[in-house]
C-alpha cells in the first residue's frame, strides 16, 4: 500500500475549512484549482454579509467592513448536532458553488454537519478598505484573516444558536491549507480539527525545490528520463535561436511583440512564461478540477510527454512550442505577452475589479516569498529566472524597501509566529501528494500519531479536495477514506 498513512488521536465534535485557489505568482497560468461545474440540480445559496473589524491586532480601533459568506444546512439536524463545517477562502473569489459539491460535501452529509465558506479579506466581493493601495494591503495578512475567522466562528455560534458545545474542524487547500494549520495552532478553543490540503507551512524566499519537483514529476509519471531531456533540449535550441534567428521563436511562441528592443527582464519574464506552463501541467496534473474546460482535461504530464519525445522530424523547440500554444489557448491568450512593464503596470492597479494577483504578490512580498526559481533546475529550464527577478518584481510594484533584507525578516518573522514545520498541535489531518510541488513545503513525514500525514504518490495539487471520479488512483480514493477516518474519530458521529 503506497498511501503513507498516519493514525491520529480519537476526540468528538468538530467544523470544517476549506479553500479553492492556489498561488502562483503573476502571470503564471491556470490559477485557480476551479470550481465544481457540471450538473448542479440543488439551488445555490445566496450571499450573506458579516460585519466584521478591520483590524484584529488593536483593540481600539473599531472600525469594521462587510466580509461575504455562504451557509448550508441542509444537513444540520438541530436535535441531533453534527458538527459545524467552514471552508477557508484564499486568494480569489468565495463560489457558492462549493457549498452543494466536493468531497467536503460528501462529509458534511455524512456526518450532519452545518456548512459555513467565509471568503478572504481583499479577495472577491470582501473589500475592507476603499482600494488596494499599499497603505491599505498593511490590512491584507494571514494573522488578520486568522482573526476574522476567529470572530465569525464566535458570531455564528450565537447567530445559528449552536451548542455550547460545538466543534468547528477547518479544512484547506493550498494557502488556506497553511491557514487551517495555523488556525488549529492559534485559536485552538475554537478550532477542534484540521484538515489541511497541500499546505506550505514553511515561508521561505527562494523556493527552488518546486521546479526540481516538475522535473522530478515527469520522470515519476512517465517512467523515465525522456521527458525532461527534450525539454532540456528545446530550452538549450531556444537559447541558440534567440542568439542567431530570435524571429523564429517569435512566430513559434506567438509572442505579443518582437524581441528588439526587449529589456534583460522582458527576456527573464519569457523564460519564466515558458516554464510556468509546466508548473501549471505538473501542479494540476489529473486533479478532477471539474471547472476546468473539458477540451483540456486530455493535457496531462503523459500526454504532453508522449507529444514531446514522438520520434518524428521536428525540433524539440517546435513540440515545445507546441505545447505552449496549447497552454495558451487554453487561458484565453491570443498571444504571449512577456513585456516586465505591462506586467508591473498591472500589478500596480489599486482599484477593485482588476486582477487579483496584486493582493497575492503583496502576500509572498511581505509574509511568505514562495517565489519558484530556476536556480536547482539550470540545466533544464535555465538560470533565467533567479530569486533577484521576484525580489525586483516587490520594489517595482509596492516601493523599493521591499528589498531582499524586507523579505528575508518577513519570512524570518511568518516561520517565527507559526512554527514551520515545527508546527505541534493534535487533530490536524495533512494531506499532500507527491506530484505537487508544493509539498516540499508542507508536513510530509510523521511525527505524531495525533497530527496523522496523508501522503498521496502520484497526486497533485489538493487532489483530495475533489469529488470521486472513476479515473482516481487507488492510493487517492484511500486517502479520501482516511480523512473520513479522521472526521469520525474527531467527530464522534455515527
Amino acid at each position: 500500500m503506497r498511501l503513507l498513512v498516519c493514525f491520529l488521536l480519537l476526540f468528538q465534535v468538530p467544523i470544517l475549512v476549506l479553500s479553492l485557489k492556489d498561488f502562483r505568482l503573476g502571470r503564471g497560468k491556470g490559477g485557480s484549482l476551479g470550481s465544481p461545474g457540471g450538473d448542479i440540480n440543488e439551488p445555490l445559496p445566496a450571499a450573506k454579509w458579516f460585519k466584521q473589524r478591520l483590524d484584529h491586532s488593536s483593540a481600539v480601533n473599531l472600525i469594521t467592513w462587510k466580509q461575504r459568506y455562504f451557509v448550508n444546512d441542509q444537513f444540520y439536524d438541530r436535535e441531533r448536532p453534527g458538527p459545524a463545517f467552514l471552508m477557508i477562502g484564499g486568494e480569489g473569489p468565495a463560489d457558492p458553488r462549493w457549498m452543494v459539491a466536493g468531497a467536503w460535501f460528501a462529509y458534511a452529509e455524512r456526518f450532519k454537519a452545518i456548512m459555513f465558506n467565509l471568503e478572504h479579506r481583499f479577495y472577491g466581493e470582501s473589500h475592507p478598505t476603499k482600494d488596494m493601495s499599499t497603505k491599505n494591503l498593511v490590512y491584507l495578512s494571514s494573522s488578520q484573516a486568522l482573526g476574522d475567522l476567529a470572530a465569525f466562528i464566535k458570531a455564528m455560534n450565537v447567530e445559528y444558536k449552536l451548542p455550547k458545545d460545538q466543534k468547528w474542524v477547518v479544512f484547506g487547500g493550498s494557502y488556506p491549507g497553511a491557514l487551517a494549520a495555523w488556525m488549529r495552532l492559534k485559536y485552538p478553543h475554537l478550532v477542534h480539527g484540521a484538515v489541511s490540503s497541500s499546505g506550505p507551512l514553511l515561508a521561505k524566499v527562494d523556493f527552488r525545490e518546486y521546479f526540481k519537483i516538475v522535473v522530478g514529476a515527469l520522470r515519476e509519471k512517465t517512467g523515465d528520463d525522456q521527458c525532461s531531456n527534450e525539454v532540456k533540449l528545446a530550452h538549450n535550441q531556444i537559447t541558440t535561436l534567440m542568439k542567431t534567428q530570435p524571429e523564429v521563436i517569435e512566430a513559434e511562441f506567438r509572442v505579443c511583440k518582437p524581441f528588439s528592443g526587449a529589456s534583460v527582464n522582458d527576456i527573464k519574464n519569457f523564460y519564466n512564461s515558458i516554464a510556468d506552463d509546466f508548473a501549471d501541467l505538473v501542479q494540476y496534473n489529473e486533479d478532477n478540477r471539474i471547472g476546468a474546460d473539458k477540451k483540456y482535461r486530455n493535457v496531462t504530464i503523459n500526454s504532453v510527454c508522449k507529444m514531446l519525445t514522438k520520434q518524428n522530424s521536428l525540433p524539440a523547440y517546435k513540440k515545445l512550442a507546441q505545447f505552449n500554444s496549447i497552454m495558451l489557448d487554453k487561458s484565453n491568450q491570443t498571444c504571449l505577452d512577456y513585456s516586465y512593464n505591462n506586467m508591473i503596470k498591472e500589478l500596480r492597479n489599486v482599484t477593485w475589479g482588476s486582477d487579483e494577483a496584486r493582493q497575492w504578490m503583496y502576500q509572498t512580498c511581505t509574509e511568505f516569498g514562495f517565489y519558484q526559481t530556476s536556480s536547482d533546475e539550470v540545466e533544464v529550464f535555465g538560470n533565467n529566472f533567479t530569486v533577484d527577478f521576484f525580489i525586483q518584481q516587490c520594489q517595482d510594484v509596492f516601493g523599493k524597501k521591499f528589498d531582499g533584507k524586507f523579505l528575508k525578516a518577513a519570512v524570518d518573522w511568518t516561520n517565527n509566529e507559526y512554527g514551520g514545520l515545527d508546527l505541534s498541535i493534535a487533530r490536524i489531518a495533512y494531506v499532500h501528494g507527491s506530484v505537487d510541488p508544493w509539498h516540499a513545503l508542507g508536513m510530509t513525514k510523521y511525527t505524531d500519531s495525533a497530527a496523522p500525514v496523508v501522503y498521496i504518490r502520484g497526486a497533485a495539487h489538493c487532489a483530495n479536495m475533489y469529488p470521486p471520479a472513476d479515473s482516481d488512483s487507488e492510493e487517492l480514493k484511500q486517502a479520501r477514506e482516511a480523512i473520513l477516518s479522521y472526521l469520525g474519530n474527531w467527530v464522534s458521529y455515527p
